[in-house]
């Protein structure tokens, strides 16, 4: 459930531009995308960002499937999927992807053959919501979806999905669109920390420090909280005290304007 309200971000033009930014680590839905689309204006913003040197990382609740193609057609350098169960680097130069999970195959199909069972006990107790579209292309969690393909009463939906996955023995993160569980500790702050040394280099603190993060709903509270200059998309603001901690700033525009708004921010591009 909800905690009190936590603190509300400053503007993004409290954000100083002056400081340098070496990369950006970035929540899909709802932050890159407006309404499940990509968004020209985004990943315009997103293509200059790399082209000019910096790095690009989107962290998402996304499938392994997906992430496969993220990894290979973006303008990104890495991209951690299913809430941080593994990351996908694809090498294009000599044409080949690097894929890293946290668990073994053997663990990973154990927790799978739990999957089936427990999305029929949700669906039956938890009328309108369904097992997520994109299950199918999943490695590693349990998505039930309550906002994407199918109507409920949102966030309200949400908590009873999350409470019956608790007592499953899951970890729980809610999305805008998706209640994702899995079995295991990691999450996505966990991964972009092991991601960031294993294949950047990239020290802890240099992690927080010089880099931003972009997101916009509860289960980017980690991230927020880590990132110095964590940045909300003007939409967190509709999840209140859900989100604890807020991002140190918000955008003014939603989704995917908001996204390629922090961008310009920072680097004085605009998308045309």
């Amino acid at each position: 459930m909800p905690n009190a309200e936590p603190h509300r971000p400053r503007p993004l033009a409290d954000l100083p531009r002056a400081q340098a930014v070496r990369g950006v680590f970035f929540d899909i839905d709802d932050t890159f995308t407006t309404d499940g689309l990509l968004r020209p204006e985004a990943l315009a913003a997103l293509n200059a960002w790399q082209q000019s040197g910096r790095l690009s990382v989107a962290v998402t609740g996304r499938p392994a499937g997906w992430c496969d193609h993220i990894a290979r057609m973006w303008p990104v350098d890495a991209v951690i999927g299913e809430n941080g169960a593994f990351w996908f680097r694809y090498d294009r130069t000599r044409h080949r992807m690097r894929r890293r999970f946290l668990q073994d195959e053997a663990t990973l199909a154990a927790n799978r053959a739990r999957f089936e069972d427990i999305a029929a006990r949700v669906l039956a107790a938890v009328p309108g919501v369904a097992v997520s579209a994109d299950q199918a292309y999943r490695a590693c969690d349990l998505a039930i979806d309550f906002a994407e393909d199918v109507q409920t009463d949102g966030l309200a939906t949400a908590d009873r999905v999350a409470s019956l996955l608790r007592e499953a023995g899951m970890h729980v993160k809610i999305s805008s669109i998706h209640v994702n569980a899995w079995f295991g500790e990691h999450d996505k702050l966990s991964t972009a920390l092991q991601m960031a040394a294993d294949e950047f280099g990239i020290t802890p603190q240099a992690l927080a420090l010089e880099h931003l993060y972009l997101g916009d709903s509860p289960n980017d509270a980690p991230m927020f909280g880590f990132f110095e200059r964590s940045i909300g998309v003007a939409n967190v603001l509709d999840y209140g005290g859900r989100v604890d901690p807020m991002p140190a700033f918000v955008c003014s525009q939603r989704s995917a304007a908001g996204f390629a708004e922090a961008l310009a921010h920072v680097t004085g591009y605009a998308a045309g």
